[in-house]
């Protein structure tokens, strides 16, 4: 598959995500725009896209300033749009910004898209937390949708708005909806990110992981490269056959499980089981996994890296790139939103990650 002189942009670029997309873009000859607010608290970290830095254009303004994007939308071919706040507990304690980011933000930037360039293949990184607690597993596109944060309901709006504009025609948008995704370039230095860059911060710090609750409940984390390999897929599919498509990781693990395996990787102590937390079982949706059926059946894709694989090559990156992403004399970064006051956070910026 080739990008060959094909204009993309990445929006959230410098997150974790983002990043990795946007090296492999560059590797099949695409010409990269990175847009990102680089707002603190959602990942954006220049040194993610280092072997690419002099390959690509970076913008940093939100998606939601649309004034300073109407050059590069006109003359975009592909647009992956990866921008948004991830986590779950943010929205919970600042569900306003959550809305800026997630929604207002969303709606200015795909009428922008379907202003200046219409008709435009968009592919948005949706979540799986839109299904809530699972009715049924694996959790498939026909799954009711039922939050159980802002975040998830913020995702949806956001969903809904790409996905309207291209039934009118205005667009053409594909949403993919992401399990946990794990590897290289996350922001582990950022709590509230998902258990997985906690796994991986206290891992690499030799400490003991903490487990909420029993431990059984499932999860089947994504390995990037293979999200990247899907997310490339689907946006490069000229007749796609649906608008929506669940991207799972190869295996159901429980929690308890997935923590054995990174402590073991790293050399860590052996997990703790602890009790959940009252504010992050409120939001809980116990088990979860995916059936990627629709996408490996249509498209040919399956996720190919298993978790001890995966890990371990997490932990390679980081052990060569630690100081870029965390202090080592600060293992247990505090989260910068929680000491943030109403004022300072109105009006938020939207982000990317």
């Amino acid at each position: 598959m080739t990008f060959g002189h094909k204009n993309v942009i990445v929006t959230g670029g410098l997150g974790f995500i983002g990043s990795n997309l946007a090296i492999r873009l560059v590797e099949l000859g695409a010409r990269v725009t990175i847009v990102d607010s680089m707002v603190e608290g959602c990942g954006s970290n220049p040194y993610n896209i280092a072997p690419i830095a002099d390959r690509v254009e970076v913008l940093e303004c939100s998606i939601g300033d649309t004034a300073q994007l109407t050059a590069v939308l006109r003359s975009c071919d592909l647009v992956f749009n990866l921008a948004g706040e991830v986590s779950h507990s943010h929205s919970m304690l600042f569900p306003e910004r959550d809305l800026e980011i997630n929604t207002l933000a969303q709606l200015r930037f795909v009428q922008a898209c379907a202003e200046h360039n219409p008709g435009v293949r968009i592919l948005y990184a949706g979540t799986r937390q839109v299904y809530g607690v699972p009715a049924y597993l694996p959790v498939d596109e026909k799954h009711p949708v039922n939050p159980v944060d802002f975040n998830g309901v913020h995702k949806y709006a956001a969903t809904q708005y790409h996905l309207m504009l291209s039934r009118t025609g205005h667009v053409d948008a594909v949403v993919i909806r992401l399990t946990n995704v794990y590897g290289p370039r996350m922001a582990i230095n950022i709590p509230c990110q998902g258990f997985l860059s906690t796994f991986v911060r206290m891992s690499l710090t030799k400490q003991r992981l903490d487990i909420f609750g029993h431990g059984q409940q499932l999860r089947d984390p994504a390995y990037i490269d293979d999200v990247v390999a899907a997310m490339i897929l689907v946006a490069a599919e000229p007749k796609l056959r649906s608008r929506s498509y669940n991207v799972g990781g190869p295996e159901a693990l429980s929690l308890a499980e997935i923590a054995r395996e990174s402590a073991w990787a790293a050399g860590a102590p052996d997990p703790v089981f602890r009790e959940f937390p009252a504010d992050r079982k409120a939001i809980d949706i116990g088990s979860y996994h995916t059936d990627s059926g629709l996408i490996a059946n249509q498209l040919g894709w399956n996720p190919q890296i298993r978790y001890a694989e995966g890990f371990a090559r997490t932990l390679a990156y980081y052990e060569k790139a630690m100081p870029q992403y965390l202090n080592p004399n600060d293992p247990n970064p505090a989260c910068n939103l929680l000491h943030c006051t109403k004022s300072k956070l109105a009006p938020p910026e939207p982000v990317a990650r």
